[in-house]
């Protein structure tokens, strides 16, 4: 197999790279920046016409500006149809589509997506790494296959 196809099937294997759509301060700081929540959007890297907007809560202060804080695990998930769905012949059970770091150790925001062949209806589960009180942090939302337009 040739490098590029190689670096090609890799880059497919991977999760979604989100796009901030911006940020609301929750929490003024004096020093360092400001506690804050996120929205970042993100498309379903194997269905086209999915996008999902994850809000999640940034850690300020000192710490947070340098990248050492640890975010706590609190986050929300919206995901809708933004276009015509195209599912893939092979659609995994369930595949991770979008995974980002919240501290600097051991702890993630976890997008995963599944698919409810009985109600045609794609499923995202955003979760926590982290265990909190015995249980993960988790948000859920749904997007059915309608047909889209004209289509």
């Amino acid at each position: 197999m040739r490098l590029p196809v190689l670096a090609a099937l890799l880059l497919a294997a991977l999760p979604a790279a989100a796009d901030t759509v911006g940020c609301v301060t929750t929490a003024w700081k004096l020093i360092g920046a400001n506690h804050k929540v996120c929205v970042e959007a993100f498309h379903d890297p194997k269905v086209p016409g999915v996008t999902c907007h994850v809000s999640q809560a940034r850690t300020g202060g000192v710490s947070g500006a340098l990248g050492l804080a640890q975010d706590p695990s609190q986050f929300s998930l919206a995901c809708r149809q933004t276009g015509p769905i195209t599912l893939p012949a092979k659609l995994p059970e369930d595949e991770t589509v979008f995974s980002e770091d919240t501290s600097i150790l051991f702890k993630e925001t976890r997008v995963v997506r599944m698919w409810d062949e009985a109600n045609r209806t794609l499923v995202y589960v955003a979760i926590s790494r982290r265990l909190i009180e015995g249980a993960p942090a988790n948000a859920i939302s749904t997007v059915p296959v309608m047909p889209w337009g004209s289509r």
